[in-house]
């Protein structure tokens, strides 16, 4: 870090304690000074937004902000504050667009990574449960790609899998050494305990994600009899020791009437959760399962609802796919994320399951400097209405087209699939989807 970013992070530290001692007094100044702050107008929309939701007690986000008072361990909420707004985003982000510029590659927000591809559960339309606990990356390997994340001003890391907390005792010491980082995990909520929690505690810049696909028939029809009321007990040992978390939604033609209803909504807030994220369902894989894939219909329903909560609900919310209008397009690639596999496989996405480049003979950098990433940099957006983002799901034969440009492989180990293949998979769904995509971008 220049010594001109830790002036600025002493200087913003200091004032956040300032502000924490009477957040309705003080957030107020947060605005302010974050006007101060960003000199190159890089979050105007953000701070308009911001100004708005404070100004307004009776603002649902307002209300949202402030349960962060009262609900969250005041310790953890300060590191996460430095780790997440600060290193991450405020400090971290001007410095990867520098970078970005300077090595002509995309340089992004967050790395994705999976400790192992082990999982306790057998999820139906999962790839990871034909894995197996084969493939894991050593401490050592994770350890290292985070110094090398830290080098282009990354400070946010999310773990997936199979199951990430399979390896809980490794993640722990990694938040532990890593001090300086925000650390979330998408998990099946089934191994976090009273133990687990405490060390959460204890390290303080750690966050789960629950996966859950509904109430509880969605949830155990899809990841077996039980895994409901097993995670509604870890949410409620978290509750209790005021740690944060959130959840993780996967919206399929089986489900997502129930995801996307107002009930669930309001069952994620009772039950303490301060965000949720949503993804579609993806066939990737031989064995994947398309007749799980939402229909137009479905995600349109979603696309509306999600924007009606978000004016209504005191939960932070995120649609990967439908959100891609304010995202300008997909952000994988690097461009916002990328993906490492256990096998220490480089993939522009979680769902994009081809590589040219592994961290174990590359480094990050190397990486996104790669073929396959600089396709990726290359093509984006990959269609002019972002509400159809993805080289996948929404324009297929995008992908096609960059993995046979860079050489990339696939990098499933058990039955590799080849990119035509998962591309015929989305053309029906894509066709429809186009449409009512079109329908909504003119209306947006």
């Amino acid at each position: 870090m220049s010594v001109i970013d830790q002036c600025k992070r002493y200087a913003l530290v200091n004032l956040y304690r300032y502000m924490d001692k009477n957040p309705d007094k003080n957030l107020p100044k947060l605005v302010k000074w974050g006007d101060r702050i960003d000199k190159q107008n890089q979050f105007v929309t953000q701070r308009k937004i911001m100004r708005e939701i404070i100004e307004d007690e009776e603002n649902h986000w307002n209300q949202l902000i402030k349960s962060l008072w009262t609900d969250v361990d005041d310790e953890l909420r300060r590191k996460l504050f430095e780790n997440f707004f600060l290193n991450a985003t405020l400090l971290g982000f001007p410095k990867q667009r520098k970078l970005e510029e300077k090595h002509d590659c995309n340089i992004p927000w967050a790395i994705l990574l999976d400790p192992t591809s082990a999982c306790n559960l057998d999820c139906t339309g999962c790839w990871a449960s034909e894995y197996g606990d084969k493939l894991n990356l050593d401490f050592e390997t994770l350890d290292s790609i985070i110094e090398q994340a830290k080098e282009l001003g990354i400070h946010f890391f999310l773990f997936s899998g199979g199951e990430p907390l399979v390896r809980k005792k490794d993640i722990i010491k990694l938040c532990e050494k890593h001090n300086d980082c925000a650390f979330l995990a998408f998990t099946n909520g089934t191994l976090i305990d009273e133990e687990f929690a405490e060390e959460m505690l204890r390290v303080k810049n750690f966050i789960p994600a629950f996966s859950i696909e509904g109430f509880e028939e969605e949830t155990d029809y899809r990841r077996g009899k039980g895994t409901y009321s097993k995670i509604l007990e870890a949410m409620k040992i978290l509750k209790n020791k005021k740690l944060p978390f959130g959840v993780s939604c996967c919206y399929t033609s089986k489900n997502t009437e129930s995801i996307g209803s107002e009930e669930f909504i309001d069952q994620i807030i009772a039950w303490g959760a301060k965000f949720a994220w949503f993804f579609t369902y993806m066939p990737v894989g031989v064995d994947a399962a398309p007749e799980l894939m939402a229909t137009d219909k479905q995600r349109k329903f979603m696309y509306h609802q999600i924007r009606k909560f978000r004016k209504t609900k005191p939960l932070f919310t995120m649609d990967f796919w439908n959100d891609g209008q304010y995202a300008k397009g997909c952000v994988a690639g690097g461009r916002r994320y990328l993906h490492i596999n256990s096998n220490g496989d480089c993939e522009p996405c979680a769902f994009v399951h081809y590589s040219d480049s592994n961290i174990k003979n590359k480094t990050l950098l190397e990486a996104l400097k790669s073929p396959l990433f600089k396709g990726y940099r290359k093509n984006q957006p990959f269609n002019k209405n972002h509400l159809r983002p993805c080289p996948i799901l929404d324009n297929p034969g995008r992908l096609t087209d960059i993995v046979d440009e860079s050489g990339a492989t696939s990098t499933d180990f058990k039955d590799p699939e080849d990119v035509r293949d998962l591309s015929k998979k989305c053309e029906v769904t894509a066709e429809k989807w186009a449409t009512t995509a079109e329908q909504l971008w003119n209306d947006s």
